[in-house]
């Protein structure tokens, strides 16, 4: 695994737990940021988890 692999899936990591807080915060019934800043960031952290975990996976077997 190269560096920007490794960059790589700490970001998805991180997207990853972002999402299932978030999902957590909102069926609690009043998150501590905002139901919209809440909403807003489980719908980013979720794409772009995804993207950068592909993004890991293509550089990791790249440089196999």
């Amino acid at each position: 695994m190269t560096p920007k692999s490794g960059l790589f899936l700490a970001i998805a990591c991180i997207c990853g737990v972002a999402a299932v807080g978030s999902v957590f915060e909102i069926t609690s019934g009043e998150p501590d940021f905002g139901m919209n800043p809440t909403i807003a960031i489980l719908a980013a952290s979720i794409p772009v988890g995804i993207a950068a975990f592909v993004v890991a996976v293509k550089d990791a077997k790249a440089n196999m």
